[in-house]
């Protein structure tokens, strides 16, 4: 036996190519909330991903995002520009999370939350990373709303 035999999923996983996606190349064909443009680039369906979204998301200046959590997706964010507040619900209390670029934000499963751009003269810009191979966007009322992690039986995604 090779030592290729013995690598998980055999030496045709381990050999595939790797995929490029250029910046100019990214597509806003996925799941999207008002006041944001979201534009993917890792995904099942561009790269064939399995594991793992990514992509960017763009905020307009004195914009804000609607409430909106990402299903069962662990979501990591890092701040290429602008300063972009992240919010969230503690309790009956709403948590402002203010950010600049460089920084990182991480946001658990099903966890509802917004972004605001503050500035009135600058759009953030964000990069994102998820756990799922596709952009699950679960769009809600408010930070409050009752999120089903089992809608229908299956993920939420709308």
């Amino acid at each position: 036996m090779s030592s290729n035999e013995n690598r998980p999923g055999g030496t045709a996983d381990w050999h595939r190519r790797l995929e490029h996606v250029r910046g100019g190349g990214l597509t806003s064909d996925t799941n999207q909330t008002s006041g944001m443009r979201r534009f993917e680039a890792i995904s099942g369906k561009t790269v064939g991903s399995e594991k793992l979204w990514m992509g960017r998301t763009h905020v307009g200046p004195a914009t804000n995002s609607g409430d909106h959590h990402h299903g069962e997706a662990e979501t990591a964010i890092y701040v290429v520009s602008g300063h972009p507040v992240f919010v969230f619900a503690e309790g009956p209390e709403e948590v402002r999370v203010e950010t600049e670029p460089g920084d990182y934000i991480f946001v658990p499963p099903y966890v509802p939350h917004r972004e605001e751009n503050p500035s009135t003269d600058e759009e953030a810009v964000v990069v994102i990373a998820r756990s799922t191979q596709e952009g699950i966007v679960v769009n809600l009322p408010s930070l409050w709303a009752e999120v089903d992690p089992n809608p229908g039986g299956g993920p939420g995604r709308s």
